[in-house]
């Protein structure tokens, strides 16, 4: 059986969603459109490859990922059958990408720039996502009219919500898995990692070791201090413009 195999490297922040879940939806329709391409025309007449060229259309009957922690170097398997109509399916997407000249004709896969490192550098990123003013996120590009602010209104607060409840189950399961053993149960594997020592910087043992070696001691003016200072003598505390602006908070509450 002639398998179809593509390398993926991750990193530790996305490990534990390829065990979960493995491939995404993006990466099987990529694989998919090798597989086919292999299943149905073989590999290409060029350098480096004519010989293979004449073996013709391949008979593809598995696909594989083996995804590989950049980090720590472990590895993960996970294979599939073939299937000869997602192969389709995906050169069929393809084909509608290409044929669209206007980027609103079609749906966005990802979130956009600042929400999906693939978007940051994506080549077409200029015409998928309109530039916009300094400092403004382009996805306000998204929004043309009161409806759509209506939407994303409803959107933001039924976030606000799903992370509220989500947080309030995470600190119960915490609170109660604190005392549970490391070990697999059903789906999901328990580890534990910390409950060391804590240790910071001795300032008093360094500035000595300074004084002994006539290094001088280095004086970082105190800010934090400075302020109280200033407060506790009736002092006004002066300030000065940095020349960027402060975050704009959003306040969203029942009409």
């Amino acid at each position: 059986m002639l398998t179809v195999e593509d390398v993926k490297t991750k990193s530790t922040y996305l490990w534990d969603r390829v065990l979960r879940y493995g491939a995404t939806a993006a990466e099987l329709r990529q694989v998919y459109l090798y597989a086919g391409a292999l299943h149905e025309e073989g590999f290409e007449d060029v350098p480096g490859q004519r010989y293979l060229s004449r073996l013709g259309p391949l008979c593809i009957g598995r696909i594989r990922f083996r995804f590989i922690n950049r980090d720590s170097g472990a590895e993960h398997i996970q294979e599939i059958e073939f299937d000869p109509q997602r192969a389709a399916e995906a050169q069929w997407w393809v084909e509608r990408v290409r044929e669209t000249t206007v980027p609103e004709e079609i749906p966005r896969d990802f979130d956009g720039p600042g929400l999906d490192a693939i978007c940051d550098y994506c080549p077409f990123r200029s015409l998928c996502w309109p530039g916009t003013a300094p400092g403004i996120p382009e996805q306000t590009a998204l929004i043309h009219n009161d409806a759509d602010r209506e939407q994303a209104l409803l959107d933001y607060v039924k976030g606000h919500e799903l992370a509220s409840d989500g947080d309030r189950i995470k600190k119960l399961a915490r609170k109660k898995l604190d005392g549970s053993p490391a070990g697999i149960y059903g789906p999901n594997r328990l580890s534990w990692r910390g409950g060391n020592d804590e240790e910071k910087d001795d300032v008093e043992a360094m500035a000595a070791l300074h004084e002994a070696a006539g290094i001088p001691v280095p004086m970082k003016p105190d800010a934090d201090r400075m302020v109280k200072n200033l407060k506790e003598a009736g002092l006004a505390v002066p300030r000065r413009k940095t020349g960027r602006r402060t975050a704009a908070v959003i306040n969203v509450g029942p009409a």
